[in-house]
């Protein structure tokens, strides 16, 4: 199948209005649309065709309490760790919707999954945890598609997160998501907005 440049520029836009989304409207989000994210998220890469990822739709209020129990001592920590200024510049950072978002997702990575019969994956292993963003990044696209936000919470000890959900031996957490409405949309990533960072340019080095 041949795409136009009209594809081509659909594609350009859903990927610059692709934000780490922070702010969530608590509208919940339909049944059927889940699905088609599902479906997309199948439609991943993944080395040796492995499908190492697992995703738990997180639902139950006291595993949500206990994630952003674990994000706040996370954060505190975090803030602690920078010098008076640049704390003060992060205490006016949004770091997470969890309050809101209507759908948590936690991702973890099987690390040697019988699928795939280890193809492609015998030197480079990572490319189980490479094969997961992929999935992640597929949803994330799909989700802006569908006119939704998703964010990714990084703020987290993997481990805690791991008995949190008493994840099962060889699963490693990879990460957790909240999925949603948000309440504004812009193409301006929020740390661009802040002030905290801007984009450096991605150069191709010959060599």
């Amino acid at each position: 199948m041949d795409f136009s440049q009209d594809d081509a520029a659909t594609l350009t836009r859903v990927l610059r209005w692709r934000r780490d989304v922070r702010h969530f409207r608590t509208t919940p989000v339909p049944e059927s649309t889940l699905l088609r994210l599902k479906q997309a998220m199948s439609l991943a890469p993944s080395v040796g065709n492995a499908r190492p990822w697992r995703v738990l739709r997180v639902t139950d209020a006291a595993l949500r309490a206990a994630v952003r129990t674990e994000f706040e001592r996370c954060n505190n920590e975090a803030a602690a760790a920078y010098d008076d200024g640049t704390r003060a510049e992060y205490a006016r950072l949004k770091l997470a919707g969890l309050d809101a978002a209507p759908e948590h997702l936690a991702v973890f990575t099987v690390t040697d999954p019988a699928a795939g019969r280890r193809l492609g994956r015998r030197t480079m292993p990572e490319t189980l945890h490479q094969s997961t963003a992929m999935a992640v990044h597929t949803l994330w696209l799909a989700a802006r598609a569908e006119n939704l936000g998703l964010g990714m919470v990084s703020i987290l000890e993997p481990a805690v997160i791991e008995r949190i959900f008493d994840a099962p031996e060889g699963w490693e957490f990879s990460a957790y998501l909240c999925l949603g409405w948000p309440e504004f949309t812009d193409d301006t990533p929020l740390l661009h907005r802040t002030g905290w960072q801007e984009n450096q340019p991605t150069d191709w080095e010959e060599r």
